[in-house]
């Protein structure tokens, strides 16, 4: 199967019974996906934006760290392509170690992100809390008040390598775009 637009992917967080709040979370992390690849040119643009709009479809069943498994899986019937499916399990943090997916009870499985699209969608959503755009701190301090320390630093190892690609610090996104972006895909299906 193709790539889905943006008006597919609304559709099926809507149809999966995502809340008003997580769809408008998706919209803002595919806000930031696309800046980020929109400067790093072997990206795959449409799967950017698919992978971010549908990140967390699985919270319209879970909100624990299951929701990317969860998601995946949902992603996985729905008929769409293999490295969609890999985004959504894979957006976790900056990924999920075998040591963490033990811990966390996980189906075994890789998720840890290793495409640029993979790894695009996974920051983007650490750049993005509930629907303000962020600097990376604000997740890294958030695992590390989990006693997380091990994400804590995938993330700033993913923070490096992104921003090396973009060609500036991705802590730029809160003013390059704005804390709240205008979202077009939110006011065309008025979810506002």
């Amino acid at each position: 199967m193709s790539i889905p637009t943006d008006r597919d992917c609304i559709q099926y967080l809507i149809d999966a019974g995502c809340k008003k709040r997580v769809i408008i979370h998706c919209c803002t992390v595919r806000a930031v996906a696309e800046e980020i690849a929109s400067r790093i040119r072997p990206a795959n643009m449409p799967m950017v934006i698919a992978g971010a709009l549908l990140h967390d479809i699985g919270r319209a069943k879970d909100h624990s760290i299951m929701h990317a498994y969860l998601g995946s899986k949902m992603v996985e019937e729905y008929g769409l392509p293999s490295e969609l499916v890999d985004i959504v399990r894979k957006h976790t943090g900056a990924g999920l170690d075998q040591d963490d997916v033990e811990e966390m009870g996980l189906p075994p499985g890789d998720y840890m992100p290793r495409t640029i699209e993979e790894k695009i969608v996974a920051h983007a959503d650490n750049l993005v809390s509930d629907n303000r755009v962020v600097d990376h701190n604000h997740s890294v301090s958030k695992l590390i008040n989990k006693g997380a320390f091990r994400g804590a630093d995938r993330i700033e190892l993913l923070h490096m390598e992104l921003s090396d690609l973009y060609g500036e610090d991705l802590d730029v996104m809160p003013s390059r775009i704005g804390e709240y972006p205008k979202l077009k895909t939110v006011d065309e299906f008025q979810l506002d």
